[in-house]
């Protein structure tokens, strides 16, 4: 994914609900570059984008909006219920998001940054994280991860366990961090963490 003779590449991720969006805006405000690998994946499967037919190809018509954007909450309950639908379905998005981060790394590169942190959920499990220098995890308490979730989807207590118990544990996750960044505290005491690790590890490169 990188030179590394010229940047180093952090890749961010966590489990749901976990808080990895607040680490990122922590590391923006104090002016890292994060290339989100969800905002890619909109990207890829755009209006007219080569991977938006090739999903229509293989999933129906009627995986398409009226206004000809994807629906994507169709097409997640379609490949949801269904692993082989869904390892289609990354074999058709997953180039390209590695595409387009590729190119937002290079920019980055280009500019003189030193580091750039990517932020994907599923960094671990699409088998991404030997294209990045290493790994931060973001983790926090199961049970603090559960009532953030039905909080934050307005979802009952079995359906967010369920959708946890989908996702590869957090603390399997935490094994693959070089840094793991507990969030289960209040936004503040998170907050003085992320500082003190800023301090550490990155200031210097800035």
């Amino acid at each position: 994914m990188n030179n590394r003779n010229a940047i180093r590449v952090i890749g961010l991720t966590g489990g749901i609900a976990s808080g990895k969006s607040t680490v990122a805006r922590f590391l923006e405000e104090q002016g890292a570059v994060v290339v989100d690998a969800d905002a890619l994946s909109r990207e890829a499967v755009g209006p007219g984008s080569a991977a938006l037919a090739r999903i229509v190809a293989a999933f129906g018509e009627e995986m398409l909006l009226p206004g000809g954007g994807l629906d994507r909450k169709r097409l997640g309950r379609v490949v949801f219920a269904d692993p082989a639908k869904r390892t289609l379905l990354e074999g058709i998005v997953h180039p390209e998001i590695r595409r387009l981060a590729d190119e937002r790394i290079a920019s980055a590169a280009a500019e003189g940054r030193r580091v750039v942190f990517y932020m994907a959920p599923l960094l671990i499990e699409s088998g991404s994280v030997e294209r990045v220098d290493e790994v931060w995890v973001v983790t926090v308490r199961p049970e603090i991860q559960l009532e953030r979730l039905m909080r934050r989807d307005g979802i009952g207590r079995e359906e967010a366990g369920r959708i946890i118990a989908s996702q590869m544990p957090l603390v399997e996750k935490e094994r693959h961090g070089s840094i793991v960044i507990d969030n289960s505290g209040t936004p503040e005491e998170t907050r003085r963490v992320l500082a003190e690790i800023w301090a550490r590890e990155i200031r210097s490169m800035q």
